[in-house]
């Protein structure tokens, strides 16, 4: 086994390096290798990584083990890295900026480029439109036209000065574009074919509040589906492995559903594959078709439709026995995949499988300076919370350590309707590292445990969803494995509003208080909403009032869950983070929790993060994050 990528391209042999406890910055640092992409032939790779402390796309030869470019992202933010074909690589960046002409606050934009590797050119896509932005929505697509290579991508088109969701094309020969489908204010998204040619398009009427799936049949578009839907949308899954059907998931009462649009007839049938609403689908590298899920249990699971394709995947995953196993990427005929391998053997690191030679090559750790020995052993557990509900969670234990007495950090998700992930967590093993126990409640209200316990969560933020982090804590002191007076709390988005909600209407759990990006005051976050969105009436706002249990941003009931309101009656000491380029969460929610605390005679510290967004996307000012974190947790929750 021979480090092929990292040692090559990087030049620094990792196994070589002696035992030692990873540094603090090693955590915090972006990692060393991600956004692996291989070609359809399975013959170059490029991947994200940092040269001379700027973000750059490396593009290596596995068979000639050559360097074959190196391109500097620079500032820019890499989101996405895909090919496009055997020499087209797409390179899709974003920043937090202003866009002249267009009235509205700092928006996150994306824009995507391609890299021919035989001219050793790169270029803008979506250059010379008029009436249209340069931005992508969503990751580029492409398809084989004629013997050409063309990219799709949905952006923004104007009409009637009102910018809407349009669907543009990128001939890579001729490097012409030109708009496809123009949209409406109704227009969501458009699906393609093998050939691309566009065969159905999602739009949303916000009025009626009906979403529809409109089928094109001989240049005719007619509804093939719609539902009424105030909040929770279907989701457009893609195109059924036999070309001949659209896959929808439902959500309703009933769960997550699959149904089947008829391309032929717009007939809608049930899918009844028992895996076909487990998860997210997985793509042919080829045809775009479905070809499986990919589903989040205590790790990460796939179910193809294939026999060959699943026993072909059992073989990689059982190459790493014990660990996480994701699918990253794969060549167009699957004989070569990399794979993503976390856990207390590997660490976390890049491999490619070689199906033919039934070969594993290292290509590199996603955090070099982090050790196998380093990583922290996770476990999933299940509570109950005080009214009986099954709250799981993931525990992580500091090495080295008798998991009795131990200091703990809660650390719930953000979203709310989200969850934490199996795999190596950054954050979490980092807290890990200095000795803490480290809970992940998914609390009612997460994603990716049923409906059920989804909408659980609605009419609970800042009540049952914030006790059920609480019972985490009893639970665990219950079971002998922390110490209920050295808890402290740490969040990010939601996650921060939890952190702050904790020392002011949850009080007497908690030593301390971490927010990042956290939202203070449900109220003029959903006034700040309204005005971003010109509407105060949207699925956005919808979905934020039914978690909230409010009727709108005027609801007096908004106050009985705003930390910012109960400021005056915190308990610990609190550490505000909030990034300057945050278009989620804005700004102002940390400055007025800041005031207000101050305002009150209650200890706060408050570090702002320049030009960050509410992702944490760059090295210098996560690292910054974590050092004040840690250095915050230790004088207020020593872990020893």
């Amino acid at each position: 086994m021979n480090r092929l990528l990292y040692c090559l391209c990087l030049g620094v042999c990792l196994a070589l390096a002696p035992a030692r406890a990873a540094p603090l910055d090693a955590y915090g640092h972006l990692p060393e290798v991600e956004n692996m992409a291989i070609t359809p032939d399975g013959k170059v790779l490029a991947y994200a990584t940092d040269v001379g402390g700027k973000r750059t796309v490396i593009v290596y030869s596995i068979d000639a083990s050559k360097l074959l470019a190196a391109l500097v992202a620079g500032d820019q933010k890499l989101r996405d890295l895909r090919w496009a074909d055997n020499d087209h690589l797409l390179i899709t960046i974003s920043n937090a900026t202003y866009i002249t002409g267009v009235i509205g606050p700092k928006q996150e934009y994306a824009v995507s480029e391609v890299y021919s590797l035989a001219e050793n050119v790169q270029k803008p896509l979506l250059r010379e439109l008029d009436n249209s932005l340069n931005v992508t929505l969503g990751a580029p697509i492409s398809r084989n036209v004629n013997g050409h290579t063309v990219v799709f991508v949905h952006g923004i088109h104007f009409r009637d000065n009102v910018g809407v969701t349009a669907l543009f094309s990128t001939d890579l020969v001729s490097g012409r574009s030109q708009i496809v489908e123009p949209g409406t204010k109704r227009s969501d998204e458009w699906l393609l074919d093998d050939s691309g040619n566009v065969i159905a398009g999602v739009e949303y009427d916000n009025d009626s509040r009906l979403w529809s799936l409109k089928l094109l049949r001989n240049d005719q578009w007619t509804t093939a589906y719609s539902v009424s839907a105030a909040i929770d949308f279907p989701s457009v899954l893609g195109i059924t492995a036999d070309g001949k059907a659209i896959e929808l998931r439902m959500i309703d009462a009933d769960g997550n559903s699959v149904k089947s649009v008829n391309l032929a007839d717009g007939s809608v049938n049930e899918n009844t594959d028992e895996n076909a609403g487990l998860g997210d689908p997985v793509l042919d590298p080829t045809t775009h078709r479905i070809i499986g899920t990919e589903a989040q249990t205590d790790h990460t699971e796939y179910h193809f439709t294939s026999r060959d394709d699943q026993l072909a995947w059992n073989s990689v995953a059982q190459a790493f026995s014990g660990e996480n196993v994701a699918l990253v990427s794969w060549s167009a005929d699957r004989s070569r995949v990399i794979v993503l391998v976390d856990g207390t053997t590997d660490g976390s690191e890049y491999q490619l499988v070689d199906l033919n030679t039934h070969m594993a090559h290292p290509l590199g750790p996603a955090y070099p300076e982090i050790h196998p020995s380093d990583v922290a052993a996770v476990k999933f557990i299940h509570y109950a919370a005080a009214d009986g509900t099954t709250i799981p969670a993931i525990l992580t234990l500091p090495n080295g350590r008798e998991a009795k007495n131990l200091p703990l950090i809660v650390f719930p998700h953000g979203g709310p309707l989200a969850r934490d992930l199996p795999g190596f967590d950054w954050w979490a093993q980092a807290m890990a590292s200095r000795g803490y126990a480290v809970l992940q409640p998914q609390f009612r209200g997460s994603d990716g445990f049923g409906w059920k316990h989804a909408s659980a969560g609605f009419g609970e933020w800042g009540r049952k969803m914030q006790t059920d982090l609480s019972d985490g804590v009893r639970y665990l002191a219950g079971q002998g494995l922390i110490d209920a007076k050295r808890v402290c709390i740490v969040g990010a988005s939601y996650g921060g509003y939890a952190a702050l909600a904790g020392p002011t209407l949850d009080r007497g759990v908690y030593r301390c208080a971490v927010a990042v990006a956290g939202v203070s005051d449900p109220q003029t976050f959903l006034r700040w909403v309204e005005h971003r969105e010109r509407d105060s009436d949207t699925a956005s706002i919808r979905f934020w009032t039914r978690f909230m249990g409010v009727k709108d941003s005027d609801d007096p009931k908004l106050a009985d869950i705003s930390p910012l309101a109960h400021a005056a009656s915190d308990d610990v000491p609190v550490l505000l983070i909030h990034g300057s380029d945050d278009t989620v969460v804005p700004m102002q929610q940390s400055n007025d929790m800041n005031d207000a605390l101050l305002a009150a005679g209650k200890p706060v510290t408050y570090v702002k993060l320049k030009s960050e967004d509410h992702w944490l996307s760059r090295s210098e000012t996560r690292e910054q994050m974590l050092e004040a974190l840690v250095n915050f947790l230790e004088v207020n929750n020593p872990p020893n």
